[in-house]
């Protein structure tokens, strides 16, 4: 079968969920004829995903989120409305969204989270059947667990992504535990790269952070002037930044490089992220002890997720003497690796319509 991906750019989840995915297929006789990713003007696609898919790559403008003065936390009412008023930016993007999908010749559209697909769908209706795939999806799953967060936000993030997959097919609702299916929604195992999967754990001195939000970084200095003897090695996204800066001989900052990161993952002591589902994941499958730091109502619910899963515990800020003194508790998720391993047949089962 011939698949056309259309991808969600922003962040690192959604990339490397499509990389999975896409080695997957070709490697079992399918087709992947072009992938479209949605992103903000500012934003630059990581060299790993130009590196690891070998098909036509294309870019349209995408809604996203608006960040604090701080680069720290995500403004859930002031990101609405920036984005609404793109909205004429954001049409010309479904009409370049409607045309590639009708000259694809793709028997089956992959969405990777990306919002204006399911607007194409409902304008436009191309012939083209689709299927969504992301860990939010869970979010319309009637036995989902939320956070005892703000209603509106909760109510706004299900919303939004109801507005992913409108007219969908199928959805693939990446979880860290099996449940049930319901209706079109089907529970799945997380897409996890054969990098990390041939990766061997071992026991480092260092605690691993990554943070998309380079604000963070200030209370990570912070905490680790106190700390000293603890040493660390955290991945952000600061353009200004050279590609490894030296804080001091225990601290280094790293720019976002997947290879050095899987690396760092497989040997680190602990790993401490603001609560992103798939670097969760990657820790979960090494069995590395998490602490998450919720940047927003997203992450809050991956965050609760990730903790009723066994992956580690959350904390409001990047205090990692809460994650220190949670080490000798830490109980990995054994199971973790038997669902990961289940998806690869499940996945080939699910994309044929």
């Amino acid at each position: 079968m011939k698949y056309l991906f259309i991808v969600q750019g922003e962040g690192r989840g959604h990339l490397t969920q499509a990389i999975s995915l896409y080695e997957m297929l070709t490697q079992n006789g399918h087709e992947v004829v072009g992938v479209l990713v949605g992103k903000s003007e500012s934003m630059t696609l990581p060299a790993f995903f130009q590196e690891k898919v070998s098909c036509p790559i294309s870019y349209f403008i995408s809604p996203h989120f608006v960040f604090s003065s701080d680069n720290k936390k995500t403004l859930f009412f002031k990101s609405i409305f920036y984005n609404l008023k793109k909205t004429f930016v954001y049409l010309k993007s479904i009409r370049f969204l409607r045309k590639k999908i009708n000259e694809s010749g793709a028997d089956v559209v992959i969405n990777f989270y990306e919002v204006l697909t399911g607007f194409t769908y409902a304008f436009s209706r191309p012939k083209v059947p689709y299927i969504c795939i992301a860990h939010q999806y869970l979010l319309l799953h009637p036995d989902f667990i939320f956070p005892k967060k703000s209603k509106i936000e909760l109510a706004g993030l299900k919303f939004l992504t109801r507005l992913s997959c409108i007219r969908a097919s199928r959805l693939l609702a990446l979880s860290f535990t099996e449940m049930r299916d319901v209706k079109k929604l089907c529970v799945v195992p997380p897409l996890l790269r054969k990098e990390v999967l041939q990766k061997t754990p071992t026991d480092g001195n260092y605690i691993l952070g990554y943070m998309v939000n380079a604000g963070f970084s200030e209370e990570i200095i912070k905490w680790h002037r106190a700390n000293e003897d603890v040493v660390l090695h955290c991945f952000w996204n600061n353009k200004e930044a050279p590609k490894e800066l030296v804080i001091n001989k225990n601290l280094t900052f790293h720019q976002l490089n997947d290879v050095l990161f899987l690396d760092y993952m497989a040997g680190c002591r602990a790993y401490a992220s603001t609560g992103g589902f798939e670097s969760i994941c990657e820790a979960m499958y090494l069995q590395k002890p998490v602490m998450m730091v919720p940047a927003h109502i997203e992450q809050e619910c991956n965050a609760l997720d990730a903790m009723n899963a066994g992956a580690g515990i959350a904390s409001p800020e990047f205090n990692l003497t809460t994650l220190l003194d949670y080490l000798p508790n830490y109980k990995p998720n054994t199971t973790f690796a038997d669902w990961i391993h289940k998806g690869k047949s499940m996945f080939l089962d699910l994309l044929k319509l």
